[in-house]
């Protein structure tokens, strides 16, 4: 493998093979630095000292645009150079007549064009991911959520003046609780103030909590600078965890910033929402998604042309199409541009296009990286019980077209097919009821049917029912009847007296002669008979069901 790629780019054998043995033949990067930085004498003194340039150089010259590190004086200020001058040829030894400058050096200079700097003896940020790279330095570079960081915000405002709360960023994916907490002290007028303390609440327990309180206290003690303590994914957490933020919080050794996915309400103790504000992060909007994606492809620094090494040109039509198929997320959409540029830079390599080094995205590729639509969902958190709310309300309000939309969402999101049947169960006697008192057996017909098929085939068999019960009429009289009955029950009104004596059942002779079952009328046999009670004496004329009465409506 490495003597093959040694040999695609140009070198003969017989100087792969000594590369390869001086550098432990396993690494095509050392192999090919040794051949460039090798002194290397020439064993036939009647051999060619000028042979013909090596084919397609410039290729070597991609190999290397990230990965060849120079060495510098550290007395020396850091040089900043542009990729082509790091792919250096040895240079003339006066003492060593074997050693002659490389041939090919004027050729490279001829197809050399700019490419994106890089600063040298800095730490190597190519491999971290674009999303992480491109993430806001201040609060002022942010786009979007202009409703927590406008001119009058609580945010801007406690910036200004020095005055960080405490906070909870409460949002989607991708929609920068992280970013906006990590740039909160850049933005500070006073950074000398703060500091910052990262934990992921995945990975760190109580004891790193404490750990770092108690640094935050000393720090505050001896050089007058408050904590900034941010935790990821804090709803991770539990009561006891979440517990041991409310000292600190309380007497000021931190300021508390916490981000998470879920809802606060059920997911963070109340305690810990009193004393903090939780500022809410809604999906970025697609003109915002193609804000930051152009942003990272024209910063040459640490945007997308470092990623792949050379220079990119992403087409208006790709980012239009990725801006609007990431649902709001910025990391899924600058994670997408990447791969897709990763695609292009290969194709630009596998043509060996030495003329135009540039890769041009196209949407052909963003739909490739994508691979499909991101759906925001979750089967045990708050949006799922969003999605089955708006199915519910969509059916309540007759609107088939939508019902049957959100019942997709709910499917492609990957929900179990017989949660939503059941749903649908309890939709049509609470909503139908007794207008369509058939809209229940179509529903229990639905729930036998995806038990007996499951998914994909019991798709169109939930659709159908949706429809059906969209579409008829509705009643909620026995909703609010039983929703009556058991209030009275539960506030105990007619003081929950016995059943009546003839309207109980009478098995024994002893009850019998106790006065069970005296007086009833049996209905079958007096049809006329309208005098018999069938409430306890303190609920009579109680109306719980509001529907027109039988007896008017028989003919």
């Amino acid at each position: 493998m490495e003597m093959e790629q040694l040999l695609s780019m140009g070198f003969s054998s017989e100087l792969a093979a000594q590369a390869l043995a001086a550098t432990g033949g396993k690494s095509t990067l050392k192999a090919t630095e040794w051949i460039l930085s090798h002194k290397s004498s020439n064993p036939n003194p009647n051999q060619n000292p000028n042979p013909s340039p090596p084919p397609f150089q410039p290729k070597l010259d991609r190999f290397f645009h990230l990965h060849t590190k120079l060495s510098t004086s550290p007395s020396s200020p850091e040089p900043t150079a542009t990729a082509p001058s790091i792919h250096t040829v040895p240079e003339h030894d006066p003492d060593d007549d074997s050693t002659t400058p490389s041939p090919h050096h004027n050729k490279r200079q001829k197809l050399q064009h700019p490419k994106p700097t890089i600063q040298l003896g800095k730490t190597d940020r190519t491999h971290e991911p674009l999303s992480e790279r491109m993430r806001p330095r201040t609060v002022f570079e942010v786009v979007g959520q202009e409703h927590i960081l406008g001119n009058n915000s609580l945010l801007h405002s406690a910036i200004d003046r020095n005055r960080i709360p405490s906070i909870i960023f409460w949002g989607p994916p991708g929609t920068g609780k992280t970013s906006i907490a990590k740039s909160i002290i850049n933005s500070a007028q006073d950074r000398s103030m703060y500091r910052l303390v990262s934990l992921s609440a995945v990975t760190c327990g109580v004891k790193d909590v404490r750990d770092a309180v108690e640094e935050a206290r000393k720090m505050r003690v001896k050089n007058n600078k408050r904590t900034l303590l941010f935790v990821d994914e804090v709803h991770r957490f539990n009561k006891s965890q979440q517990d041991s933020f409310l000292p600190v919080i309380e007497d000021g050794s931190i300021v508390f910033m916490g981000a998470t996915t879920e809802n606060p309400s059920f997911h963070l103790i109340t305690p810990l929402l009193s004393r903090c504000r939780v500022l809410t992060l809604n999906p970025i909007k697609p003109h915002h998604i193609e804000t930051l994606l152009k942003r990272s492809v024209n910063d040459n620094e640490k945007g997308l042309s470092q990623s792949v090494g050379m220079r990119v040109d992403v087409k208006d039509d790709a980012i239009e199409f990725l801006s609007m198929n990431c649902d709001g997320d910025a990391r899924v959409a600058l994670n997408a541009l990447e791969i897709a540029a990763t695609t292009a830079a290969a194709r630009v390599a596998d043509n060996q296009l030495e003329q135009n080094d540039e890769a041009v995205v196209t949407v052909d590729d963003v739909k490739e990286a994508l691979q499909c639509k991101h759906l925001a969902y979750d089967k045990a958190g708050e949006e799922h019980y969003n999605l089955i709310s708006a199915l519910h309300k969509s059916m309540r309000g007759s609107d088939a077209d939508a019902a049957i939309y959100w019942l997709a969402r709910m499917l492609e999101g990957g929900e179990e097919p017989l949660y939503i049947a059941r749903r649908l169960i309890r939709f049509a006697s609470e909503d139908v009821g007794l207008a369509d008192p058939l809209a229940l057996n179509q529903a229990v017909a639905c729930y036998q049917a995806c038990h007996f098929l499951g998914m994909p085939e019991c798709n169109v068999i939930l659709a159908q029912c949706a429809a059906y019960l969209a579409l008829a009429p509705k009643s909620i009289s026995v909703y609010r009847a039983i929703g009556a009955a058991q209030k009275v029950v539960r506030e105990s009104v007619g003081q929950n007296e016995g059943v009546p004596l003839h309207l109980r059942n009478a098995p024994t002779k002893l009850m019998k002669e106790l006065g069970y079952g005296k007086d009833y009328i049996y209905p079958p046999d007096n049809p006329s008979s309208s005098t018999q009670s069938y409430l306890p004496p303190s609920l009579l004329g109680y109306k719980f069901l509001d529907w027109p009465d039988q007896n008017s409506t028989q003919q």
